[in-house]
């Protein structure tokens, strides 16, 4: 079922309030979920809500976390996340970089004691907005070997960019792995089959059994290319922030109680201390408009350039509704009926 993306967010945003997050808060929280469903991006959405107010209700993650910012340099700073939810750490540590940026034209953030924080494209799109380019990575719990082992032992440590464009962003956002392991947990929830190639059981023999692929590992995107990539995160993420590093990451679909401690680093460049912003975009508009005019290959009737898909499916649910199934409607329910929250009704 459709859900108005304006009622979506209320309920969202009213379920983390209930759970103990201020009002502002549970804003950000609930923007950030509902904007990216919205963009089609389901597995980073508002399917991750549910286990979130799990892990406020045990104690594994807190609710009033203040994050606390040590500026260190005219262009660099720490986050000490409190062990918040992953998106407020996320979007006060991109609002640090971008208030750094404009001072020094190029700064970094770093943020360890976080959590997951959904699609980290969101953040690099906050830069961008501002003129600036935005550049996120984060390190995740152990999922996808180094090239040559069968046991994870990196996150999927995913990188994003975002450039300002005229009309929408051109937003670069993929994890090191050949799929996002929020993808093998949204099959294994629906209790579906994953294509062959992604995935390896704990033996470290291939499978199409979702659950066996979140007991094995993921496999790493362009065979020793993507560990390669997730290498890198981890050095951004986990050992520049001070976070904890491969298997030491928490993952909050255990029934740990220790904080994940996951780390990030936002980095934000001033497009002005470069060239005009009107000059960069022409340019960028001059390369898009000769990467579209290029010869289709067979069986396709356009390319698309990174950002685009997602913008189309933004205006198409902005129209009809983002989708809720009945399954994550009645897990959210469940948290709603204990705390008197009104109950999303499909």
């Amino acid at each position: 079922m459709d859900v108005p993306y304006a009622q979506l967010k209320i309920y969202c945003k009213d379920l983390l309030s209930a759970a103990g997050m201020s009002a502002a808060d549970a804003d950000i929280v609930a923007q950030i979920l509902v904007a990216t469903s919205l963009e089609g991006v389901d597995t980073h959405g508002v399917s991750r809500l549910p286990i979130y107010l799990s892990r406020i209700l045990n104690g594994r993650m807190n609710p009033r976390a203040v994050p606390r910012i040590t500026k260190t340099g005219p262009a660099t700073a720490v986050v000490d996340g409190d062990n918040g939810l992953g998106q407020v750490v996320a979007v006060k540590s991109m609002e640090t970089a971008i208030e750094l940026a404009r001072e020094t034209g190029v700064a970094c953030v770093t943020a360890k004691n976080s959590n997951h924080f959904g699609a980290s494209s969101y953040y690099c799109e906050m830069a961008a907005a501002e003129n600036m380019i935005g550049i996120a990575f984060t390190n995740t719990p152990s999922g996808i070997p180094p090239w040559g082992g069968r046991s994870a032992y990196f996150g999927t440590n995913p990188i994003a960019f975002a450039f300002p464009g005229d009309d929408i962003p051109i937003v670069v956002d993929m994890s090191s792995s050949v799929v996002a392991r929020g993808n093998i947990i949204q099959a294994a929830k629906e209790g579906k089959a994953i294509p062959q190639g992604w995935a390896i059981d704990d033996t470290g023999m291939p499978t199409t059994d979702a659950k066996k692929a979140l007991s094995g590992a993921v496999l790493p995107m362009a065979g020793a290319k993507g560990y390669a990539m997730a290498l890198a995160v981890e050095l951004f993420a986990g050992i520049l922030s001070g976070a904890a590093v491969g298997p030491h990451v928490g993952w909050i679909y255990d029934d740990k109680l220790e904080p994940a401690n996951i780390g990030h680093c936002f980095l934000a460049i001033q497009v002005e201390r470069f060239m005009p912003v009107i000059d960069f975009m022409e340019r960028a508009n001059a390369m898009i408009s000769e990467i579209k005019a290029v010869p289709l290959a067979d069986g396709c009737d356009q390319i698309l350039i990174p950002g685009e898909r997602r913008k189309r499916n933004a205006e198409q649910r902005e129209q009809r509704g983002v989708p809720v199934s009945q399954a994550l409607a009645d897990e959210l329910n469940q948290f709603a009926a204990q705390w008197n929250v009104a109950p999303l009704r499909l």
